[in-house]
């Protein structure tokens, strides 16, 4: 039986439902992963075919995994790895026995901050649904953990309740339901508490911004308790949370403190979300790492700050500036430390994460292509950041003399360059397209997709637009009062974020609307043509350093 067997065992216990349909925007967070580690090169003592990781203790000197490896006491059971200090390697797994575990199903554990309580979902019997959640104590880190005792009524349903997350100062205990009354097959609830000592209160859904018609599980959150991250968790079933990748995604959602209400979720992207089962996301103790599970493998992914806030591929004192404008601020997108995941106000955190990278060669990991344009003479424009290395088709002349190296000057008759391949779908996620431009005339077009819309143009009057829009008549193009017929270089953005479409002109907003979806399309990328290369579209002019990121870029 493979890994995520072992939690998607968890939701068979939810059972299944019709679920109808969500319109919620996919988007991205405010900070990347790095490419993820398979964790047999890491921990080689876990089996990715047999078990996932639970959860680590506030010391991490115990992983607790939960897994169907030999000598276990029943079909899942709850194992612990420990270590002697935090640079050590990792012991082997050892099972806590028949105390905790029984012939039935333990699984997901979670340990409390003092290390002195584990919460864990089980089906054994005394309990009130098909699945319960249960917690067990011990008197110290070196006891032996003792008879788990059932979290009650104000916890436990008639119906299914699992994936048990204790936060770390023990006043917030979420977990995943099947009861009636919520969103979805599956929802997310919290109980609280006003102190350690206290018994929970009632458990709340946590409503409808992060519960959906379809299913969220496996929740947990970050050390400091600003990030929840979560499921679209299924078995057997076809229906997932719009805007992901595959057949299970990580999903994440952000509150300003401990006490606001948490934001509308966003996928986690397709670094660490694929057409896999991906789920059980951990975060490290240090906000650093993400550990998560596939089908058959455990992994590990660095968790990156966005550091080049404008996408002009440098990080330099316009990063510094910005950051000084918004300090004091809770603004995710300058938020960078003491972590990747921030914490909540934009401060001297964030300043020193932010000068280590100044002057430096960062690679962005959300930069999905660059042109240059620098090569000086060819009919291949390359890929600097990618693999979508662009044909130069028709009388196009390479120009020495652009904002950043050379440039390519477009005659405005019938030439262009695409993409070999395509570059995004703009429907699937959040992204932006960036480019200095010069010349230019009424009804032309700077970027495109073949088969799709006119992402940047000059409308009849000269102004900065866009077509990219929702289909129906919920779509409408976004024009700004930006003239640009000026014959000067100007740099043009179109970000979209999921929910809100931007054109920005010169470091400038000039133009917002609310687009909560685009339509979709897999074309070709086309720089200095209409989408459908009609006479009339083709740029008279100058154009240089074309980016696409799969994040928002910031004015």
């Amino acid at each position: 039986m493979k890994v995520f067997e072992i939690p998607m065992l968890a939701m068979s216990l939810f059972g299944l439902g019709l679920l109808s349909g969500l319109d919620a925007p996919p988007a991205y967070a405010d900070f990347t992963f790095g490419e993820p580690v398979n964790l047999k090169s890491v921990i080689p003592v876990l089996d990715g075919t047999l078990e996932c990781i639970d959860c680590f203790s506030s010391d991490g000197l115990e992983m607790y995994i939960e897994s169907i490896r030999p000598g276990g006491q029943g079909s899942f059971d709850l194992w612990v790895l420990r270590r002697d200090s935090v640079d050590d390697d990792w012991g082997p797994p050892e099972n806590p026995g028949s105390v905790v575990n029984t012939p039935g199903v333990e699984s997901t554990a979670s340990i409390s901050g003092d290390g002195l309580t584990l919460y864990f979902n089980s089906n054994r019997s005394g309990g009130i649904g098909s699945s319960d959640i249960w917690m067990t104590t011990r008197a110290t880190k070196s006891a032996p953990w003792g008879p788990p005792v059932n979290l009650g009524p104000k916890i436990n349903s008639s119906a299914s309740d699992a994936f048990p997350w204790i936060s770390a100062g023990g006043l917030e205990l979420y977990f995943s339901s099947l009861r009636s009354g919520g969103y979805g097959s599956a929802d997310i609830y919290v109980a609280r508490r006003a102190t350690a000592n206290d018994p929970w209160g009632e458990a709340v859904n946590l409503g409808p911004v992060v519960n959906s018609p379809y299913t969220e599980g496996t929740p947990s959150l970050s050390p400091d308790g600003l990030l929840l991250v979560f499921t679209d968790q299924y078995v057997n079933s076809t229906m997932y949370r719009p805007g992901g990748y595959g057949e299970c995604d990580m999903w994440m959602s952000r509150r300003a403190n401990l006490s606001a209400p948490w934001e509308m979720p966003v996928n986690l992207g397709p670094k660490v979300n694929g057409p896999d089962v991906d789920s059980m996301p951990r975060i490290s103790l240090d906000g650093g790492t993400l550990y998560f599970g596939t089908t058959s493998d455990n992994w590990q992914a660095p968790i990156i700050p966005v550091v080049d806030f404008n996408g002009d591929g440098k990080v330099d004192g316009k990063e510094v500036l910005a950051m000084a404008d918004h300090w004091g601020q809770n603004e995710s997108a300058y938020d960078i430390g003491a972590s990747a995941l921030g914490d909540g106000i934009v401060d001297v955190n964030d300043l020193i994460v932010l000068a280590d990278y100044i002057g430096t060669e960062w690679v962005d990991p959300t930069l999905l292509a660059h042109w240059a344009l620098d090569e000086g003479a060819g009919s291949v424009a390359i890929d600097w950041g990618g693999e979508h290395d662009a044909m130069i088709i028709g009388n196009v002349v390479w120009q020495p003399d652009g904002v950043v190296g050379g440039a390519l000057a477009f005659d405005g008759k019938e030439n262009f360059m695409r993409t070999v391949t395509p570059v995004l779908d703009p429907s699937t996620g959040p992204f932006s397209v960036i480019a200095w431009v010069k010349g230019g005339a009424t009804g032309r077009v700077i970027a495109s997709q073949t088969s799709g819309a006119d992402w940047l143009y000059l409308n009849q009057y000269g102004m900065l637009t866009t077509d990219l829009k929702a289909a129906g008549t919920n779509g409408e193009s976004l024009t700004s009062g930006a003239f640009m017929i000026d014959d000067q270089w100007h740099r043009v953005v179109l970000t979209w974020d999921g929910t809100n479409r931007s054109l920005q002109m010169d470091g400038v907003e000039v133009a917002r609307d609310t687009q909560p979806s685009l339509v979709a399309s897999s074309g070709s990328l086309q720089i200095g043509g209409g989408k459908s290369l009609g006479a009339g579209t083709f740029w008279p002019g100058l154009i240089d350093d074309v980016r696409v990121y799969n994040r928002v870029v910031q004015p």
